[in-house]
This record gives C-alpha cells, structure tokens and sequence, in this order.
C-alpha cells in the first residue's frame, strides 16, 4: 500500500481547520493543523510534509511570512487562501513563494483538485537545469531551441521560447506578473506589464491552434498558470 501524502493545514480559524482537516483525511491524506505561522513553521520542519495550506491573516507570523520561511528552505508546494478582495495580498504570497492560491470560502472540489496537481508537479518537474522537458503536450529541448506541441513543431521568437520555458518549469503553478517580468525583461520592466500581456497573446496564438487559451491560463490581477495537457 502506498504512504498516504502528507498534509499541514495553518489556520488560525478552528472551524475551518476542522473542515479541511475532515475532506483532506477521508481523501487519503494524512493530516496535521496549526493555528500560526509560528506552530506551522516548526510543525513543517519536524513533521515534513509534502504539502502546506495556510491562511494569511494570521496572528504571530502570517501566511505571507511563512511562505517566506518555507521557501527559504523546502520546495514543497504551498497553497494559500485568501478573502475576496485581497489581490496585493494574493501577489505578495505568490512572490515570498506561494505555488497556488484559493479565494474563501473555499470550495472543496477545486481545493482537493489543487492539491492533486501540486502533488504531482512534484513527481513530474525537473530542476532548473534540466536542459530537455517533456510535459503534457509539449517537448521543449532548450539547447535546440526547439519546441514541439503535440508533436508538431512550432517556431518561437526568443522571448516566446524564455517565457514558455520558465512557465514549462513551474507548471500548475500560479507565476505572478511581476516574476515573469523579471525573469524576463529584467528589474527596469516591472512597472511596464503591457510587454507581457503582447507576449502572452503572442505566444498563445502559436501554441493554441484552436485559438481558445487552454494551456496559459490567467489568473485574474496576478499572473499566469501553465497546464501542459491543456486542461484547467
């Protein structure tokens, strides 16, 4: 039988810590709570889990803080929840290293389908380096400047090809647009996000034939989620 995946939910309110805590286990996961940052912490670096849900508003270190600290150390996914309206919140999570975020209240189906795809992203990801990947429908080989989708070769200008590289490597994770932009163009294009929606537009034309997005999916105020099969 295979070891259940484990699950840190931190969440300062204990009603919803006893929900998520209640679907996540009768999915087969194993789960630990903690009310703050603090106790979520130390409960990630004795416990390792595979997966971390956190809050933001939290007393003692909120969601953000701790994004920051578990980054700094593990790359295990990270997904946030967030109140409505809290888009520079969302952003700032997704910057300090957050891999996904939900909106309360949260709907169980997309959480438990978040955490499906996160789980895998670790299985399935390469590391940086890696010069060759083979992901849903694509095949981007970096040293030939190559990229194939569904098996049919397209041609890419440099920056299509930098873009979809970096979002190839992230895969199932929300990439805000500040990080793109700074992968991209460099710090003096923050301020300038006008070049990545062109780009992003640019890029789907070459890579949706249908012509309907399926593969970069927007997120709304933040950024921009690769699906390498072409499903949301």
């Amino acid at each position: 039988m295979a070891e259940k995946k484990r699950i840190l939910v931190v969440d300062d309110e204990p009603q919803i810590a006893r929900v998520l805590r209640t679907s996540l286990s009768g999915s087969g996961y194993e789960v630990r709570t903690a009310e703050d940052g603090h106790s979520g912490l130390r409960a990630a670096r004795e416990w390792q889990p595979d997966l971390v849900i956190t809050d933001i508003s939290m007393p003692n270190m909120n969601g953000v803080e701790l994004c920051r600290e578990l980054r700094a150390e593990s790359t295990l996914p990270i997904i946030v929840l967030s109140v409505k309206g809290e888009e520079k919140t969302k952003v700032e999570a997704l910057d300090a290293g957050a891999d996904d975020y939900l909106t309360k209240p949260v709907g169980m189906d997309e959480l438990l389908a978040r955490v499906r795809r996160n789980l895998a992203r670790t299985r399935t990801a390469g590391d940086s380096s890696q010069r060759t990947i083979t992901i849903g429908d694509f095949t981007i080989d970096a040293d030939a400047f190559r990229v194939t989708v569904r098996n049919a070769e397209i041609r890419l200008t440099p920056k299509e090809f930098e873009l979809l590289l970096y979002l190839a490597r992230h895969a199932g994770r929300v990439v805000t647009h500040r990080t793109l932009l700074l992968t991209i163009w460099g710090p003096n294009s923050v301020e300038q996000p006008e070049h990545l929606r062109v780009l992003v537009a640019q890029l789907r034309k070459k890579i949706d034939a249908e012509g309907t997005p399926r593969y970069i999916i927007t997120e709304p105020w933040v950024g921009y989620r690769f699906e390498p099969t072409g499903e949301k």
